[in-house]
């Protein structure tokens, strides 16, 4: 019987948990071992989602708005909340300049919002 991942996250409830069994169903191999899940697993049914459509709309923050009827401060705050649960290795991070092209080359703001950020 497959459960499903969002019964699974539900029924942890945030809660570590350690994987023990994994079939491989093309060829039915099972592996035993102690596996802990990625981070992206560890996230909440709500933050999985979340996540899911910021990586289908290519991270536009302006779709998201849209998507989900929410301010862009909110949905900032959101992926930075989302962010500290991920241990990220930064080997330059990007310049206020370089984010700014960045999120405008995405999509993510108006060439008039570029302008003005990058004006001040």
């Amino acid at each position: 019987m497959v459960k499903d991942w969002q019964e699974l996250t539900r029924l942890t409830q945030g809660k570590p948990i350690v994987v023990e069994r994994v079939r491989l169903v093309e060829n039915d191999v099972i592996i035993q071992g102690s596996f802990e899940l990625p981070s992206l697993a560890r996230l909440s049914a709500e933050d999985q989602v979340f996540i899911a459509a910021f990586v289908k709309c290519h991270g536009s923050i302006k779709e998201m708005e849209r998507i989900f009827g929410i301010s862009y401060p909110t949905v900032k705050n959101r992926l930075d909340r989302i962010s500290q649960q991920f241990n990220f290795v930064l080997l330059s991070p990007l310049s206020s300049t370089e984010e700014t092209l960045d999120e405008l080359k995405r999509g993510g703001i108006t060439a008039e919002e570029a302008i003005e950020r990058l004006s001040r």
